[in-house]
């Protein structure tokens, strides 16, 4: 099972990273298999980083294997989605970015990929569902799938072009704006319209 990631993948979130320009294309990473946090178990900040940051996704589980799938049939290739934190060392990646270097350190860490219970896909609009999180009882993020870049299934035509998809693989597919940093004692929650998906502490 491989976890594929987007980056970039909201308009406001890169302004909010600085970023002016559009990349011409989703932008992929990866996260092995020991990145998940799963069962709302509390996340323990590594010692390696002074600002881990939170970003919220939806999550998308493949369901059978498929290589260079058309976007038209994408939504034959999936059947259920989370709602997941792509935790981010910034501090790091912010080195990783000056010095050129990939993100594996950054984003790949052991259990940087808290995930929910899955729903099934099939009675959802996809192209237009809202996630939120929410920090200490504050809301944080607040995103909807329509403000997507690249939607779920163009991110599928896209990422099986260079990897087979098969199924369990994980794809996450971006975070809206409103990033930022946890410190020890914050409570996490995240929903999916109005149902809790996450709700769990860091340590």
């Amino acid at each position: 099972m491989k976890i594929i990631a987007i980056g970039w993948n909201y308009m406001e979130h890169n302004k909010e990273l600085n970023r002016e320009n559009l990349p011409p294309h989703p932008v992929i990473f990866m996260k092995p298999e020991t990145a998940l946090l799963k069962d709302n178990s509390p996340f323990y900040l590594p010692d390696f980083s002074s600002q881990i940051e939170y970003e919220a996704e939806i999550v998308v589980r493949i369901s059978k294997m498929g290589k260079n799938i058309a976007s038209k049939f994408a939504h034959r290739y999936y059947d259920a989605i989370a709602l997941g934190i792509d935790f981010t060392a910034r501090d790091l990646q912010n080195q990783l970015k000056v010095a050129g270097s990939p993100w594996d350190i950054c984003k790949g860490f052991d259990n940087s990929a808290p995930i929910s219970k899955f729903i099934p896909a099939q009675n959802l609009n996809l192209s237009d569902l809202s996630f939120s999180l929410y920090l200490n009882g504050n809301n944080v993020q607040q995103g909807n799938t329509s403000n997507m870049i690249w939607n779920i299934d163009e991110i599928i035509s896209f990422v099986s072009r260079y990897f087979t998809l098969k199924t369990g693989d994980l794809i996450f597919t971006g975070t809206p704006h409103g990033v930022g940093k946890i410190s020890v004692g914050d409570h996490i929650e995240g929903f999916i319209g109005d149902e809790k998906m996450l709700d769990f502490d860091v340590r």
